[in-house]
């Protein structure tokens, strides 16, 4: 029986291009959570789509402190501080409190930061604590969270450019 290249996912990689389907490389499903936010401006990452819903700039920190928290699982690790005190949700308001563009930084540099650990893990320059079910879990778990939030701020945009 003869297989394809495309049909085999070698298991060095696997995780790491999991991770850049999320965020990274281009997805072939739509815009991958970085090309989600990368056309946004400061002013469209703190509208508020309505009363009791979040800003794009509070759903990308959301996804970054969860980035962080996938990590430390996989090293094995306390999470290091996060750019804020709090957890999961983070009321920005109007981005006094923490500026669009260190929002966007702080996800770029968490999600970097996974895909190296990832990196590393998979050709073997560091161990994880975990096993390789639970590793790919996570890794899984984390880019199907970045295609849904960068759903969520398609959506968002797209709400902002009808009222227009």
């Amino acid at each position: 029986m003869s297989t394809s290249a495309e049909q085999v996912v070698s298991q060095s990689g696997r995780e790491a291009k999991i991770l850049n389907e999320g965020y990274g490389s281009g997805a072939w499903h739509g815009p991958d959570l970085k090309a989600a936010i990368a056309d946004v401006s400061a002013d469209l990452a703190w509208w508020r789509p309505g009363p009791g819903r979040h800003t794009i700039a509070e759903v990308a920190l959301h996804h970054a402190y969860f980035l962080r928290s996938v990590r430390a699982q996989i090293a094995g690790t306390p999470p290091e501080p996060f750019v804020l005190d709090g957890e999961d949700w983070f009321e920005l308001g109007d981005g006094s409190r923490l500026g669009w563009p260190q929002v966007h930084a702080t996800v770029d540099a968490q999600q970097r930061a996974l895909l190296a650990l990832v990196n590393d893990v998979e050709t073997g320059r560091v161990r994880s604590s975990l096993a390789e079910p639970e590793r790919f879990a996570l890794v899984l778990g984390i880019t199907c969270h970045a295609v849904y939030h960068a759903g969520q701020i398609q959506l968002i945009k797209r709400l902002k450019t009808s009222q227009r």
